[in-house]
């Protein structure tokens, strides 16, 4: 598939504290790999343009774990304790002025389908939102002039309220699969490596 223009970017939120692993989630080993690897790896295959990737706790331990691809770099959110807005905002700021499209993904779902990152970066609209067989998910695209609305976002609501609001101005991307599973427990652990065979 060819190459999008750059003015697109792929931010990988993984600022998050991991309580309910009980550790940085970022780091467990998946296939080899940091948990997060996986994520990043997939918004570089993608090939939209640069990746953003917003740490927060751990960010030392994690950004030193990390392989990082090409044309992609680390920003720290100091504030990620205030929810996944701030991590949001820390991607967003992160951005040129020349990028006028941010393609959202999370840093704990390590079978996010390179197709979708794609499809979502090319769909029509100033929102676009993969819909995997019916069910709504990551990632999101959002159009430059989203951007004021998002970063007025506070606490752990990321961009569901602005979705919400505009609805209307959603472009709906069919991706034909089961939507990625997100891990943040130790059994949605296990079932990410049982459905790798490791």
């Amino acid at each position: 598939m060819p190459v999008v223009a750059d003015r697109v970017a792929v931010i990988v939120l993984a600022a998050g504290s991991s309580t309910r692993l009980g550790r940085p989630k970022q780091l467990a080993d998946l296939e080899g790999r940091p948990l997060l690897q996986h994520a990043v790896d997939a918004a570089a295959g993608a090939r939209v343009g640069e990746v953003v990737v917003v740490l927060g706790a751990a960010a030392a331990a994690v950004a030193d774990a990390l392989a990082l691809p090409d044309r992609a770099r680390v920003v720290e959110n100091p504030d990620h304790a205030s929810g996944q807005a701030s991590s949001l905002r820390a991607g967003l700021d992160a951005l040129d002025g020349g990028v006028g499209r941010a393609v959202v993904i999370l840093g704990d779902q390590p079978r996010l389908p390179v197709d979708a990152i794609r499809a979502v970066a090319a769909a029509a609209g100033p929102i676009a939102r993969a819909v995997y067989r019916g069910t709504p998910g990551h990632p999101v695209a959002f159009d430059r002039e989203v951007w004021p609305e998002l970063r007025a976002v506070t606490g752990d609501r990321g961009a569901r309220d602005v979705i919400a609001l505009r609805q209307d101005r959603v472009t709906a991307v069919a991706i034909d699969a089961g939507a990625p599973g997100d891990v943040d427990t130790d059994e949605d652990l296990l079932r990410e490596r049982d459905a790798a065979g490791s």
